[in-house]
């Protein structure tokens, strides 16, 4: 584990390296602290611990809440279950939160839309083996549709010529 203060090099458990320009590399056997400067132990990720409870006012699961969240936000929150009701949702909420419960609606938005696609096919599909049963192709509603509008055009024809 590397962590640099000043122009000590810190290279794990006790030993550290003088590092400024100019200065001659000598290793030097210090006793290091069990803590970080944060006060934290020196294999923490720098979060604070999780039995901790929120610290400040507006602080939700230790990170500041900035946010304030709309009703459409607490409803994404709320349906993607961050929270069980829109009551338990605070005043204030840290951004990441409503970043998350975005990204999670959105996958589950992309999943029923698949699922929908998918019914739509089958649908298509059941659909266009009953007008088989009835006879009916594309090709066979075109030439009618044609044979009807020809007909109209004559019909419009020997008006106009009357």
């Amino acid at each position: 584990m590397f962590s640099a203060a000043g122009s000590l090099l810190r290279l794990g458990r006790g030993v550290t390296v003088r590092c400024a320009p100019g200065a001659p590399v000598e290793a030097t056997r210090r006793p290091a602290p069990a803590l970080l400067p944060g006060g934290l132990p020196w294999y923490s990720s720098g979060a604070a611990p999780s039995n901790s409870a929120p610290k400040g006012r507006g602080e939700v699961h230790g990170v500041p809440a900035q946010h304030r969240p709309s009703q459409f936000d607490k409803k994404i929150l709320v349906w993607t279950g961050r929270f069980r009701s829109m009551e338990e949702i605070p005043p204030r909420v840290p951004p990441e939160m409503i970043d998350t419960a975005r990204n999670k609606a959105r996958v589950k938005v992309c999943y029923i839309m698949i699922g929908l696609t998918i019914i739509a096919c089958f649908a298509v599909i059941a659909s266009a083996k009953r007008a088989v049963e009835r006879h009916e192709s594309l090709a066979s509603l075109n030439l009618a549709k044609k044979a009807k509008l020809r007909e109209e055009a004559a019909l419009a024809a020997q008006a106009k010529a009357k």
